[in-house]
This record gives C-alpha cells, structure tokens and sequence, in this order.
C-alpha cells in the first residue's frame, strides 16, 4: 500500500516533533498530512512554535499511531523542502473550519512542505514490518 493510500484509509493520531536551531525539541498534534507532490508531505500550520522551529532546522519526525492500537503505525522522518502562504489554497485544504474573524484572529498560516526522507514502523526498526511499501 502506499502512503498517501495509508493514510487515507487508516484512522489514528499524529505527532510532528521539530527542534530548534539551539537543540529545544517541541511535539505538536497534528491529524494527517496532505499528499500534493510525490515524494513529500504538507502540513497547514500556524506561525507557532513548531513553524518556528522549521525555519530554524528544517527537519522534523511525524509520529503516526492507528487508532485502537498503541503498538501499530509509522514515523515519518521528514525535512522541510519550502512553504507557502497562498490563503485560497490553504483555505481548501483545512479540515477544521472556522469563520472568517475566527480565523484571523488566530493569526497566519502557511502550507509547509517537507520530503519524506525514512519511513519506519511506530514500533521497531524492521522497514519489512510497515503496512506501507
């Protein structure tokens, strides 16, 4: 199966951990990302912490645990390729949706993009063992 399949059809819970330039390390929820270029990943994200940490050290790790089991999933090694501000195009691809003044008041958001560089089982480091090829 590939990524984009998996994560389109496999429920669950996400973590991006990102660190800054000084070491700092933060983990952030996030559901899962979008697929709009072979070979990497998007998350909509705030100018937050781990926006912050991106422009600091571009890589990160998205932790990806299947709903009803605390042992299946992925990790995402990732690093961040570009980013983009385009607000139609974010508008479309958000899953929560607020108002207009709802989502001005919580500041801007961007499109980042990062390649995916390893995947390997959430449990593990047998890359024969992930649900993905």
């Amino acid at each position: 199966m590939k990524l984009q399949e998996y994560f389109a059809t496999t429920s669950g819970r996400g973590v991006l951990a990102t660190a800054a330039a000084d070491g700092k390390v933060n983990a952030a929820v996030y559901s899962s990302p979008h697929f709009l270029e072979e070979g990497s990943v998007a998350f909509v994200m705030r100018d937050r912490l781990t926006h912050r940490n991106l422009q600091e050290n571009p890589y990160a790790t998205f932790l990806f645990i299947e709903e009803g089991s605390a042992g299946r999933g992925v990790r995402l090694y990732l690093k961040k390729t570009r980013e983009e501000n385009d607000p139609e195009k974010i508008k479309g691809l958000k899953r929560r949706h607020l108002t207009p003044a709802e989502d001005q008041a919580l500041g801007q958001t961007f499109l980042v993009f990062l390649a995916v560089e390893k995947i390997l089982p959430l449990v593990g480091a047998d890359p024969d063992s992930l649900p993905i090829s």
